[in-house]
């Protein structure tokens, strides 16, 4: 399982493919979530390509037809189910303690626990720092947890070994810095 995931975000940034293009070669996941997105589904097919051609793993936010079209995995928002599983790796969000025990239940391989700190995607929402993400995290096994929101070099330390991995948008966009 890779130990950093990219998550695409339609508003910050539409098109995904650059940064996707420079992500290390086996060592990254991408969640795809651009719903909205006129060209969906011909986005979709791009972003898979170039995830193959770099060892890259790929699952699809919440569209299970989309994600076995694409040979990729499923990512499930808040642990809600309502697809027979797939062949290929689930992942799930998890904001909250219920969410954390329906990604548990639905057979999710990763669950990212968020927002870790806060952060623009969710703007005005504290994080659940340290010890409520470590809270969280107990509650996931024995899935792997993932840290996912405000996530820097420096914070993701503090949340210890049982932090198996890390999602992140603005870490792996241009013109970034940490503030």
């Amino acid at each position: 399982m890779p130990p950093l995931w990219f998550f695409t975000d339609q508003a910050r940034l539409p098109d995904p493919l650059p940064v996707i293009g420079r992500l290390p070669r086996g060592l990254c996941g991408v969640v795809f979530r651009h719903d909205g997105a006129a060209d969906r589904v011909a986005l979709a097919r791009r972003v898979a390509a170039l995830c193959r051609a770099r060892r890259l793993i790929l699952v699809v936010a919440g569209d299970a037809r989309l994600a076995a079209a694409l040979r990729a995995g499923l990512h499930l928002r808040g642990g809600r189910r309502g697809v027979q599983p797939l062949p290929g790796i689930v992942t799930s969000s998890a904001h909250r303690a219920r969410d954390v025990v329906r990604a548990r239940r639905a057979g999710a391989d990763v669950i990212f626990i968020s927002p870790a700190f806060a952060t623009k995607s969710h703007a005005g929402a504290p994080g659940l720092g340290a010890l409520g993400w470590r809270r969280l995290a107990r509650l996931a096994r024995p899935a792997r947890c993932a840290a996912l929101g405000g996530i820097t070099g420096r914070n993701v330390r503090s949340l210890r070994k049982i932090c198996a991995m890390a999602g992140a948008i603005e870490v792996f966009m241009p013109n970034w810095q940490l503030t």
